[in-house]
């Protein structure tokens, strides 16, 4: 238990360090948005709630990146899970004419695909990074295959007011005026920040995300605890495919998740693999989206759709081109652990 406890004090320098620099960035971006309130309150609520909008899933989608890599497992296969997550939840919600049903698919078929990338690199100790592949094309085939059109949504989410809190100026109107899905995915990304950092099973985590042989001699069962974090990862993609379908847009379609999930990887290492700067990492790509639309209703620029709709990925490979080389994951991630034989 000293051993999993020195790791645990390792890794806790390096996430001060990260902690105090976003900070320092955090005041800077809440001192713009106070300039810009006073000079255009309702452009300025606008952006910043379709920021939360456009951000929020790729937020949601890094959760499960992190929990995967803290936990030693490279999990390409997000792209996957989010798409066989939508496709469930949609088809259930439509078929059975309930929203819950569709949301209760999508969770329990995402946390299968994580149990499916577990299985070829736990147990079977496959390259990571192949067995991601093999989860994002057989998503895409299966989907593809059994998609049907004419199926429709009887409704989807509502957005929900907290009484009160709704009508505080801007704060209410961005974080306050939202669906179920939404409130649940905000909760869950800082609630995963504590796990990861202020409680036992975090500790264990990370310690065989860097260190499996100390985390294994001081006790921790490595292959059950990976086993595990991959599932509620993949759960919690289940989550994120649900939003997008059954409380953002309402439908499904082939390739829906459009490379969300590829781009949450990159959102992931711009937040050096921890929960909220992943979040506000995700919330600067939204912001991007945002900003241009914004700019367009306004009769500022006239921007073609395409290029809108391929401004993410663009971000993305900026993001990595300054990024990648400057950040290091978790130590053992990508490395299949082998016990030590006494």
């Amino acid at each position: 238990m000293l051993q999993l406890q020195a790791v645990g004090e390792v890794i806790n320098m390096k996430t001060k360090t990260f902690t105090s620099r976003t900070s320092f960035y955090v005041y800077l971006v809440l001192i713009a948005i106070a300039v810009f309130y006073t000079l255009d309150s309702v452009s300025t609520t606008a952006v910043a709630a379709s920021s939360l909008t456009f951000g929020l899933p790729l937020a949601m989608a890094a959760m499960v990146g992190i929990m995967c890599e803290r936990t030693g497992i490279v999990n390409i296969g997000i792209e996957g899970t989010l798409l066989t997550s939508a496709f469930f939840g949609f088809f259930i919600a439509a078929l059975t004419h309930n929203l819950i049903w569709g949301l209760l698919a999508a969770i329990a078929s995402g946390a299968a695909t994580g149990l499916l990338l577990a299985l070829l690199t736990v147990s079977w100790k496959m390259d990571q990074i192949i067995a991601g592949t093999i989860v994002n094309i057989l998503a895409t085939g299966l989907t593809s295959f059994f998609y049907k059109q004419g199926y429709s949504l009887p409704s989807i989410f509502p957005r929900w007011e907290v009484p009160g809190l709704s009508q505080i100026p801007f704060i209410g109107r961005v974080f306050f005026q939202s669906g179920p899905i939404t409130y649940a995915g905000l909760i869950l990304i800082f609630v995963l920040y504590v796990a990861i950092y202020r409680t036992p099973w975090g500790l264990r985590s990370r310690a065989i995300g860097e260190y499996p042989s100390s985390a294994d001699t001081s006790g921790v069962t490595v292959w059950k605890l990976k086993y595990l974090n991959v599932a509620i990862a993949g759960a919690f993609g289940g989550l994120t495919g649900a939003y997008l379908t059954l409380e953002l847009v309402g439908s499904f379609d082939r390739g829906f998740s459009a490379g969300k999930g590829f781009t949450a990887l990159a959102i992931m290492i711009f937040g050096r693999w921890n929960p909220i700067g992943a979040l506000l990492a995700a919330i600067f790509f939204g912001f991007a989206q945002a900003l241009a639309n914004q700019l367009m209703i306004n009769g500022v620029v006239s921007i073609p759709g395409p290029f809108i709709n391929m401004l993410p990925y663009v971000l993305t490979i900026v993001v990595l081109a300054f990024s990648a080389g400057k950040v290091r994951g978790p130590a053992a991630a990508g490395q299949p652990y082998e016990k030590e034989q006494a």
